[in-house]
């Protein structure tokens, strides 16, 4: 039927079939739903046929019908009543491969080529340190993340790990997990053609373990064998990308094993392509002016290949998967979307199940699961998958001594170990040799902290070597470095290198450890606006104050994480572990004082309620928890709450092991201000009165 809609499509003139479309798009039968004219406006014929399938199924020859009438041509009318068309020649080969014979085996041959090497690429992933890396089967340490359908608050201007920490409120019992070989078909109750997903999720969530297992499934006959063939294209490797393509050219350059695609009429033939990392990407993607495309052989940039993939001018049937973070998702028009998903990490039982195929040894994975439960933050933090594997890194060490309880303490003895096994054949016995090796490693990972700050303002986390040349890195000494990952891409034309750090909450913590080597050394210069210029001898305490300024001011929150390690470090505990790297400050205790004492005054202030329960956790990296019993004494008195003891009692409730089932505000003596405080609580619980 398609096809005898595209004939009748093609007969029209052009005047006619803009008014085609203007009807698609007011809607002409009761009950269809029109069609955005954002989708519809650069449309080719074949396009407007995938859109009418989409949108409507079985009811297109129905609306082409209306459509028909009000435009005069009766004589195609009667022609798609009697079903007559007027090629009587076999029909190029579809979906299900009902083509000819030579179509059929074209694809064929090119569909046993690339299974096997997507297989080969995709089945291991490499786990430990640059030293000591293992490769382990995907398929034995997999555990299925939580995803949903639908974006939980639209556009969250908190920062990802704030997000995170909010996110086992938002797992109810109305939302319905999709796995990732499922991220194409349709839920209950849905009677849309999904063609195009969109998939958030914050820094090392797990899209792209996502992405790994549904090719691997699909390489191995798993899953979706309906699929022809599959087209993985990752943003931070387009971004590389000089010259001009023609699409069927990138994806043989991409993709070696699909040449003779050429050959094949990829209209017909179901086609997945996955642009992981949107946030990585660094094109214009201007959906507005970008030139139209509907010819996979003609050559144009990869900006616009990408924008007439997206929009579906170019090749229309076919299936597309995006993956992004949440802040750089509305780069695409939502309107291009059949789908809309959110990774929320692991949920609870997910965290056990992954230390559980972490390690063989089940006393050693129920005994770091214990561990990490003990501090509540790292528990809240290993909806990470990547902070999971961080912490079983860490707390799996013998050696490991006292049990870090912060995320600064948890980070800090990350970095020890990267260090510790990187230098591992010198024999590490003692604390004084330790000290040794940080300072052997000391030089790249200053100018590594340097990147990471700078690379923080900027908002990047993948970044190319001209980048590292500009803080006066060694290509090959950094990729030699365990805190960066280097991946080069081998099987192209474009042999460049692309640099990121292992997550983004460990550029945080190294860009936090450089703004304080900066200022133990007084290059006050280097640290810009983080100081105050009028100040010729800050103090720790002015560092402070004036980080936390900048951190409030941030309309994202893209600072938060790094203020609590910059405090975090600040300690003599941590500064003492770290020492040979970092320059002792010594003497802070009255700077910390006067920094705990600060940040009170700020949660008293007219802040934001997330922004309060940030610098809550602040405290925490500082010790300090004089808050939270305050507000037990103020509780168990039955006296009124104080504004700074919501923001206490807010984050105490959402840090609570056990989920409300029911939060009633107005149990708690405080003002109206302080109720605001409490939002938080009232919206990750199942009821609120």
């Amino acid at each position: 039927m398609a096809e005898l809609i595209l004939e009748i499509l093609e007969e029209l003139e052009k005047e006619d079939f803009k008014k085609f479309k203007c009807y698609l798009n007011e809607g002409v039968l009761e009950g269809c739903r029109p069609i955005p004219w954002g989708r519809l406006e650069d449309q080719s014929r074949t396009g407007v046929v995938t859109l009418m399938k989409d949108y409507y199924g079985d009811k297109r020859v129905n609306i082409t019908q209306e459509i028909l009438k009000k435009i005069s041509r009766n004589d195609l009318i009667e022609r798609l009543e009697n079903g007559q068309s007027r090629s009587k020649a076999a029909s190029p080969l579809s979906s299900s491969h009902q083509g000819p014979d030579t179509e059929n085996n074209k694809l064929q041959s090119i569909k046993e080529n690339q299974k096997p090497s997507m297989e080969d690429k995709y089945k291991d992933t490499p786990e430990g340190f640059e030293d000591s890396v293992e490769f382990t089967p995907l398929n034995n340490i997999y555990t299925e993340l939580y995803v949903i359908e639908g974006d939980c608050e639209g556009v969250n201007n908190e920062h990802e790990v704030r997000q995170i920490e909010t996110a086992s409120r938002k797992q109810r019992k109305e939302d319905t997990p999709i796995k990732c070989n499922d991220i194409f078909k349709l839920l209950p109750g849905q009677d849309i053609t999904i063609r195009k997903v969109l998939t958030k999720g914050i820094a090392g969530i797990g899209k792209t373990i996502s992405v790994k297992k549904f090719v691997l499934d699909w390489a191995t006959g798993e899953a979706n064998q309906d699929v022809d063939l599959v087209f993985v294209l990752p943003f931070r490797e387009l971004n590389l990308i000089e010259d001009e393509y023609s699409l069927l050219g990138l994806l043989q350059e991409f993709h070696p094993e699909t040449r003779g695609i050429e050959n094949i009429e990829l209209d017909y033939c179901k086609l997945v392509f996955i642009f992981d990392g949107l946030d990585e990407s660094r094109l214009p993607l201007n959906f507005q002016h970008n030139k139209i495309l509907s010819d996979v052989k003609t050559k144009s940039s990869v900006d616009v290949l990408l924008t007439n993939l997206i929009k579906g001018t170019l090749l229309p049937s076919a299936l597309l998967w995006i993956t992004s973070r949440p802040a750089a998702a509305n780069q695409i028009p939502h309107e291009y979307f059949h789908r809309r998903t959110e990774v929320q990490g692991f949920s609870d039982p997910q965290k056990e199940e992954y230390f559980k195929k972490r390690f063989r040894d089940q006393d050693l994975a129920n005994r770091i699961f214990a561990q990490v439960k003990t501090s509540r933050s790292l528990y809240i933090m290993c909806y990470i998958p990547l902070f999971c594997w961080i912490s079983a890194s860490v707390l799996e060490r013998p050696d490991i001594g006292e049990i870090p309880i912060t995320l600064t303490g948890m980070y800090t003895q990350y970095l020890l170990i990267q260090s510790n096994i990187k230098n591992k054949r010198h024999g590490i016995k003692n604390e004084t040799e330790t000290q040794k090796l940080l300072e052997s490693d000391k030089e790249i990972l200053l100018k590594l902290g340097k990147l990471a700050f700078q690379q923080l303002e900027k908002g990047n986390l993948v970044f190319y070597e001209e980048d590292l040349r500009e803080c006066d890195i060694n290509v090959t000494e950094a990729s030699r470095s365990g805190v960066c990952t280097d991946f080069f891409k081998q099987e192209t034309a474009w042999k460049k290198k692309i640099f990121s750090f292992v997550h983004l909450s460990l550029q945080e913590y190294l860009a936090a450890l450089h703004v304080l080597d900066s200022f133990t050394h007084q290059q006050i210069n280097a640290l810009g606006s983080f100081l105050p210029s009028e100040s010729s001898e800050p103090s720790l305490h002015d560092l402070h104050k004036k980080a936390i300024q900048k951190a409030l001011e941030s309309e994202n929150g893209h600072l938060d994480l790094f203020l609590r390690f910059l405090l975090g470090l600040s300690l003599d505990s941590n500064q003492s572990l770290l020492q040979g790297l970092l320059k002792q400050t010594g003497g802070n205790s009255e700077s910390i004082e006067e920094t705990v004492e600060y940040i009170k005054r700020c949660i008293m202030g007219r802040y934001s309620p997330e922004r309060c329960i940030n610098l809550l956790h602040c405290l925490s990296e500082l010790g300090d928890d004089s808050l939270e019993k305050e507000v037990q004494q103020y509780l168990s008195s039955g006296r009124d709450i104080l504004p700074a003891h919501c923001s206490a009692l807010a984050c105490m409730l959402l840090n609570s092991e056990k989920l409300l089932d029911e939060f009633d505000v107005s149990k708690y003596n405080t003002s109206d201000y302080g109720r605001w405080r409490l939002i938080p609580v009232v919206k990750h619980c199942r009821k609120a009165v």
